[in-house]
């Protein structure tokens, strides 16, 4: 079993926001897999389904960003799961618009998402998709809460929709080959 977690920021403001990746990512994966969204649990938004042979639950906290840690603990403490049991998708700032990124363990890389779930999981152990925003040319905050212009849009529709599928390769044929599938995607 697995834990997918995709970070974000709830409500309308936040809607379609380089910060809110990770949701974009969980609800294109929820509709592959014809799932919804339709519990209220662990301090966020939780949909149950099939990856493979593998269950899998999909979460989107809903404690904004800087928390996302004590929800994806809350689902991890109580489905008896592994850090490596959890897979996390977010947005990174540092991958240009349109890369994906797929790592097993590492640091927090100054994403207070992450920051959030090393303290509460207590390991830097667990897998991750990050998915590229491009990095701001001045304000951080104004951009990871800023939306896409019309051309970062269209090639994230595509980075999307790859990540969804990086996320269901790491679950049917391990996150080695997810890794040499994925690590060299770019949207065109």
């Amino acid at each position: 079993m697995y834990l997918i977690a995709g970070l974000g920021n709830p409500g309308k403001d936040y809607e379609h926001t380089r910060h809110n990746a990770g949701f974009m990512v969980m609800d294109r994966l929820a509709e592959k897999l014809g799932i919804q969204f339709d519990r209220n649990k662990f301090k966020g938004k939780v949909a149950e389904g099939r990856i493979g042979s593998e269950k899998v639950v999909l979460l989107k906290p809903q404690t904004f960003m800087n928390l996302s840690g004590e929800s994806i603990r809350e689902a991890a403490d109580f489905y008896k799961l592994a850090p490596e049991e959890v897979l996390v998708v977010f947005d990174d700032v540092s991958l240009e618009v349109g890369k994906i990124r797929i790592r097993k363990k590492g640091s927090a890389g100054g994403h207070n998402g992450i920051k959030s779930t090393i303290l509460h999981l207590a390991t830097e152990n667990f897998p991750r998709v990050k998915v590229g925003v491009g990095a701001p040319k001045h304000d951080m905050v104004k951009h990871v809460l800023g939306k896409f212009s019309q051309e970062e849009a269209e090639k994230m529709e595509k980075t999307l929709s790859a990540s969804r599928d990086a996320v269901i390769a790491i679950l049917e044929n391990g996150i080695d080959s997810a890794i040499s599938e994925y690590n060299g995607f770019i949207a065109e």
